[in-house]
């Protein structure tokens, strides 16, 4: 991992072990959307020490050009190294989720413990994100006057009321008044195809602990994706929280750090096994 890196904004959320946990978030979130969740696991994972980066072209990190897995990965990487930390428990959602399968396939030394939420080591063509983007481009912000008015003008490409209160997180008011996005519209919007492909070869794998945790009303993951996670991540768990959809630390949030915090606390050492359901 050569690529040429930005340094990563980063929270700690909890949790004053020695064991580092670092959390993932998807595309267009950022570590604000791990504060609540990540207090949960610092404690359900018995004193993980938990932080949460925000991605490039996220947040309050810095934006760059170049979006695509492997600058992801190095950046996350490099902040690994200047943290002074070696090995780490990695958890990744969606987009992050693809960062931290790349980073245990290919630094396998760097992770101990991988957790992906909702999301497989494949293609996402047909999920898209192209009304969320078009939306976010019509929206004009020299005219706007709060985010619930953006969220109204966003209605007739996002009907669902969550999604849009999700973009709008990424809309900041500067010193002026005026609102702006945090997230670097223009890039991401460019780098839509190679985010949405599978980053991994065909011949890349983690032989490690790890658990994919997925919503039982999510598309993401479906079973017919379950041979294609094994196969690359032999010592897999399968687990599935059923009331859930794409976002299950936040919708099942007990259950979810109940499932994930027992994968990490007791080492993630356990023979991979059918999927489970937690409810």
């Amino acid at each position: 991992m050569t690529q040429h890196t930005v340094g990563l904004f980063a929270r700690e959320l909890g949790g004053a072990g020695k064991r580092p946990l670092v959390l993932l978030h998807g595309l267009l979130g950022s570590g604000r959307n791990w504060q609540t969740v990540g207090t949960g696991l610092a404690e359900a994972a018995g004193g993980a020490n938990v932080w949460a980066l925000d991605m490039r072209n996220h947040g309050k990190s810095p934006w760059s050009e170049g979006m695509d897995y492997d600058a992801m990965a190095a950046d996350v990487l490099a902040w690994f190294d200047a943290s002074g930390l070696g090995a780490v428990d990695l958890m990744g959602h969606s987009m992050g989720g693809k960062v931290a399968m790349v980073l245990a396939c290919r630094r396998p030394e760097r992770v101990r413990r991988l957790a992906v939420v909702d999301i497989a080591p494949k293609d996402y063509l047909s999920h898209g994100h192209r009304a969320e983007f078009a939306a976010m481009h019509e929206l004009r912000l020299s005219e706007l006057r709060s985010r619930g008015e953006a969220e109204l003008k966003m209605e007739g490409r996002v009907p669902d009321w969550a999604m849009r209160k999700f973009l709008t997180t990424n809309l900041e008011q500067d010193a002026t008044g005026g609102w702006r996005w945090i997230v670097n519209l223009p890039v991401l919007t460019a780098a839509l195809p190679a985010l949405e492909a599978n980053p991994l070869a065909a011949d890349e794998g983690f032989a490690g602990p790890a658990v994919f945790v997925r919503g039982g009303r999510s598309r993401y993951v479906e079973d017919a994706d379950l041979p294609g996670i094994r196969c690359r991540f032999p010592a897999a768990r399968i687990e599935t929280l059923a009331a859930a959809g794409h976002n299950p630390h936040m919708e099942t949030r007990a259950e979810f750090c109940a499932v994930v915090g027992a994968f990490l606390a007791a080492g993630g050492q356990e023979p991979m096994r059918a999927e489970t359901a937690a409810t």
